[in-house]
């Protein structure tokens, strides 16, 4: 995908803008502006204008959480919208959002530039475009933007270093990954490569693929002596999506890194644990039943969502137009359950194959460890996922129990 992504940069730039035809164009109305574009036959980087509907929901959830962040910091913001495509993002942050300042909408293709430019006139909003390699925009920009939205197609590594060279203080960045393959384990050698991660297949896998994106951007800013505090973050349909505020200072970006570590995983008896620390000494076999340890990271092994960010969210979602507004309040309060809930998360159904049972019913489980005093969340990441601070035996003899 990355190799894709730098080919790109340079046949995008080469497009020739010419006009179209009102019949070659698409007209598209999200949250509360209408944006034109080319009517491509197929969503994918090769578009010199970009525009991805199945991305919606992702602008929904990133207008809430950027009018939260600038009611935290009581102040104006300048955005940057690193991968501008048809601008939609960025007029929709000019357009819904209060107490925005400058908006930079960025990309390297001028035909994409001429249609942002296009639509901030349709939708009466002042914009300013820029065509610049992404790295190119951010280094040329250190300290003005309060807000650093980072969409690309694929993975947003290559940009991570030049966000932490330019984010000041108490800054936002906010990242998408869309190689959730590599992220989750499907393809081991590109996370190694792009997110300098061992990635590991198991049921957790996307909340995993997240901790590993936050960790790899904690330990990228950390050069910098900048810290994150993750203010949300989740996995929906083929994405990873976080929200990091950015603060400064060089011992507080020490105690931070003690946020990094590997998780260790028993594919046998779905024993886990975490081990905090980059050097950590991770045990080569499992506890409970002998077998042999896969450890995952390193990763951010701290919270990765903010109950009191995320609450106002949900009370901004009130005041906006979303066209996706109740899968969007749906997500948020699914996340929100889960700010106070271990890492990790078990699912039913494969503990009971290896229990080599039937599966008791989803509700009497949650119920029952509740009647216990363990905590049991429902996760976003799975339907059949419960977050549980019990261990694995515990949760075992429950749903045996549970099942005669």
């Amino acid at each position: 995908m990355e190799n894709n992504q730098n080919n790109n940069y340079q046949n995008n730039y080469n497009t020739e803008i010419r006009e179209y035809s009102e019949d070659e164009l698409k007209i598209i109305e999200e949250g509360n502006v209408q944006i034109k574009f080319p009517d491509f036959d197929k969503v994918s980087s090769d578009a010199p204008v970009f525009y991805n509907p199945r991305m919606e929901f992702n602008r929904d959830n990133s207008i809430l959480a950027l009018q939260a962040y600038q009611r935290e910091v009581d102040r104006e913001i300048n955005i940057c919208d690193l991968f501008g495509g048809s601008g939609i993002r960025g007029i929709r942050y000019k357009k819904e959002i209060d107490g925005v300042g400058d908006v930079s909408i960025n990309d390297i293709s001028p035909l994409a530039n001429e249609f942002t430019r296009i639509n901030a006139e349709l939708n009466e909003v002042e914009v300013e475009i820029d065509q610049k390699e992404a790295n190119n925009e951010l280094r040329s920009n250190m300290g003005r933007f309060d807000v650093i939205d980072i969409d690309p197609f694929g993975t947003p590594s290559p940009f991570v270093d030049s966000a932490g060279y330019n984010l000041k203080r108490d800054s936002l960045l906010c990242l998408t990954a869309t190689d959730t393959s590599c992220l989750c384990g499907t393809y081991e050698e590109p996370c190694i490569r792009k997110y300098n991660a061992q990635p590991y297949k198991s049921e957790y896998c996307h909340e995993n693929g997240i901790r590993i994106l936050i960790g790899f951007a904690a330990l990228t800013l950390a050069k910098y002596q900048k810290y994150i505090e993750v203010k949300m973050s989740h996995s929906s349909e083929h994405y990873m999506r976080t929200y990091l505020k950015v603060r400064k200072g060089s011992k507080a970006t020490d105690e931070s890194l003690k946020n990094i570590g590997y998780i260790a995983h028993c594919n046998h008896c779905l024993y886990r644990s975490e081990h905090k620390g980059l050097a950590s000494s991770i045990p080569e076999f499992c506890p409970e039943c002998g077998e042999k340890l896969i450890s995952a990271g390193p990763m951010w092994l701290g919270p990765i969502q903010n109950e009191e960010f995320i609450d106002s969210m949900i009370e901004i979602a009130e005041e906006k137009d979303l066209n996706q507004k109740e899968k969007v309040l749906k997500l948020l309060n699914s996340c929100k359950a889960e700010a106070n809930a271990p890492s990790t998360f078990y699912d039913i159904h494969k503990v009971c194959r290896a229990l080599k049972i039937s599966a008791p019913k989803f509700d009497k489980v949650f119920d029952k460890l509740k009647e216990e005093g363990f905590i049991a969340v429902k996760t976003h990441y799975s339907p059949l996922g419960i977050k549980t601070n019990s261990s694995n035996k515990e949760l075992m003899n429950i749903i045996k129990e549970l099942s005669k």
